[in-house]
Formats: structure tokens, sequence, C-alpha cells
């Protein structure tokens, strides 16, 4: 089986643990955890970082910084990831969806203007606070309209830049947009942690606020003493270790992955039925965080069945995310049920990527591409 996800971790990462292990600093308070944070922030060009547990606790830890209160909005895409919806959710707050763009399968940011413009514009819906823009799979958002939107309706902005390690919009890092921006460091991005995640921002308070919240809200002069409930998302000193030895390497990862989404896409690039990544546009090249593609309408199965027999060849796949209006556990809730969203439940339903991990080899890459070539002349 040629898997889905394999990192590379041939650097300094046992270095660095063992420095932890010999040091006996395998707790957050290690020094790899500020070492690991200083450098991220100068990456991508922020002054604050505060380093946590997952992608998740960073996304919950924005929102909870932000001080939103019950009942506030936030306008965020349906095709993403349930953590975003849920970290909206979990502090009281309500999603509104946007459908997404079919090229780039990002929010699409007419829709997202329009909805905007119509609740705020037009309806006068003043609990709308924020807008959360999230990068997929390898191309940002285009956020020019979203500053405009955001400064001119006076709109927080959380930026969930999980995917985007080593990306830039026009010149400039992704995770440096916004009031807050979040990382993640799951095996499968291009910087791994295993577990891990990460909060930026230039904001000196909304900095201290996350610092805060991530270890229980202790305070200073009496630690066990609390004025409020935070959490404990701390990273550890073992996780930070990895991250400081591939941020070492960021600029090769990007530039392996950059390759190998260039020659997948030469590949596949005529195979009928198939729609690729595009290799750009005019504010970024693809970062190819994931190999994606989408099943034209004409091809008579859908993706669940093209990875049920890439896998009968020993080939890993993974769906697209779900949206989030069709999420049974937010329906439950109440939420989404007048929603329809037919780009996002489109790229649910006919979209999939295939083995996209840092260590995957050009001769893997091969394969995978006759796998996929066989299966859409109907070989497979």
């Amino acid at each position: 089986m040629i898997p889905i996800n394999e990192p590379l971790l041939d650097g300094n990462e046992k270095k660095y643990l063992n420095e932890c292990i010999d040091t006996g600093w395998i707790s957050s308070e290690g020094p790899f955890v500020q070492r690991f944070e200083a450098e991220m922030a100068k990456t991508v060009q922020r002054k604050h970082a505060v380093a946590v547990c997952n992608g998740t606790a960073a996304l919950e830890l924005a929102l909870a910084a932000l001080a939103l209160e019950p009942g506030d909005q936030i306008v965020m895409p349906a095709f993403t990831i349930i953590s975003c919806a849920a970290a909206i959710v979990r502090c009281g707050c309500v999603p509104l969806l946007v459908d997404s763009d079919p090229v780039t399968w990002n929010m699409d940011i007419e829709k997202l203007k329009e909805k905007i413009e119509t609740e705020i514009g037009l309806k006068n819906n003043r609990k709308i606070k924020a807008i959360m823009v999230v990068h997929i799979y390898g191309l940002p958002v285009d956020m020019d309209l979203v500053l405009e939107l955001a400064e001119r309706y006076g709109l927080k902005i959380i930026e969930d830049a999980a995917e985007m390690h080593g990306q830039s919009y026009r010149s400039r890092p992704c995770g440096s947009f916004g009031d807050l921006s979040i990382f993640s460091f799951y095996p499968n991005k291009h910087i791994t942690t295993g577990e891990g995640g990460m909060v930026l921002t230039d904001d000196d308070h909304l900095a201290e606020r996350c610092r805060s919240l991530r270890n229980l809200c202790f305070q200073a002069k009496q630690r066990f003493v609390h004025e409020e409930l935070g959490y404990n998302f701390r990273m550890t000193n073992l996780q930070a270790a990895l991250g400081v030895a591939q941020l070492e390497r960021l600029e090769e990862f990007v530039a392996r992955k950059r390759s190998m989404g260039k020659r997948y896409s030469g590949l596949l690039q005529h195979v009928a039925g198939l729609e690729l990544m595009p290799a750009k546009t005019d504010y970024a090249e693809n970062i190819y965080w994931v190999y994606g593609m989408v099943l034209n309408e004409e091809v008579p199965f859908d993706a669940a069945e093209a990875m049920r027999r890439l896998g009968q060849k020993g080939i890993g796949t993974r769906p697209f995310f779900w949206p989030m209006h069709e999420q049974p556990v937010f329906r439950k809730m109440g939420l989404f049920k007048e929603d329809s969203h037919p780009v996002a439940e489109r790229l649910a339903r006919r979209g999939f990527y295939i083995p996209s991990g840092m260590a995957l080899t050009n001769e893997q890459i091969e394969e995978v591409a006759e796998a996929v070539k066989n299966l859409m002349r109907g070989e497979g």
C-alpha cells in the first residue's frame, strides 16, 4: 500500500528530542516551546505566537480570546473540516456558511460579499462579528475582498492557515492576516509535531489572553486562584523540538511539495473526467498540501467508489471534507436546515485526494498516476 501520507523526519528531529530527554525538559516549560513560537512568528511575520496541543485547540483558543458573546455570528466556508464550525458552536456562537469556488475549492468570495452585504447592509444584522477564513488544500483564499469587507463592517478575521505552511498570498505569508491566525502541525502537514497547533497575532492583548487561556488561567501571584476558566492546551517541549527541526527545512519541504504536485499534474492533466487542482492563481502558486481531484459529472461512479477501487490496487486515498450543513451533529442541533451549498456538496461527493506525503518518491507518484489512469479508463 502506498500510504496517503508519510512525513520526513530525517533532519535534526532525533538530535533535538534527545536533548529534551537528556536535559529532562519534556513538559510545556521546556525551552524548545518558546524557540518554536519565536521562529514561527518570524516565519509568518507575526509579533506573537502561542503554541498549543493541536490545531483544533488553536481555533478554540483564538475564538475564546476574542471574547465573543453567545449568539454572535461568524461567517465561514461550508466546505472545511468540522473543527472550524465546532469551535464556533462550542463558544456559543453561530456559524453562517458560504459556498465554495468551483475552481480553487476555497470559500467563494463573491458569495461571501453577497452574504455579508445582505445580512449587514440590507437586514442590519449586527450579530455578525467575524469572518473565519480557511485556506483549502493548496491555494489560499483571495484575501483582498475579505480584508475590505472586514474593515468596512468592523468584523474580526480569524485566519485558519492549518494547511498553508510556507504559502503566501501576493507575497505576504499566509498566517499573517487578520486579528488571529492558526496553524496545525498534524503529521500530514508540511511541518509536523505529531499533534500540535499555534495561534498567532500582532495584538498584545489577544496574545496575553491566549497565553493565559492556554494555561488554565493561572495567575502570577496566586497560581491556584482563578478569576476565569481556561484550558490545558499546552504544547510539550518534545513536540516543539520536532517543530523546530521541521521548520528548519520549510523551504525545502515547500519546494518538494510543489515538485510533487507538478509531477502529478503532468501525468494526469489529459485524463478525461478529472478536474485537477490549479497550479496557480493570479495571487498564489499552489503549495499542494494534498493532491486532490474531482470527478466530472459524466464519470459513472463517485469518489467513494473511486477510492474503493484504488484501495484494491494498493493506493491510499482520503475523501474531501463533508459540508458543514450536511453534518448530522449540526442538523440535530437545528443548524443549517435551510442551507444549500451545491458546490461544496459536489466537492464532497466527487472529490478525493491521492498519496501526497512528504516522503513520497517519484516512482510512487508514477505508480499512483498510472492507477488513476487505469481507473478512469475503466480498468481499475
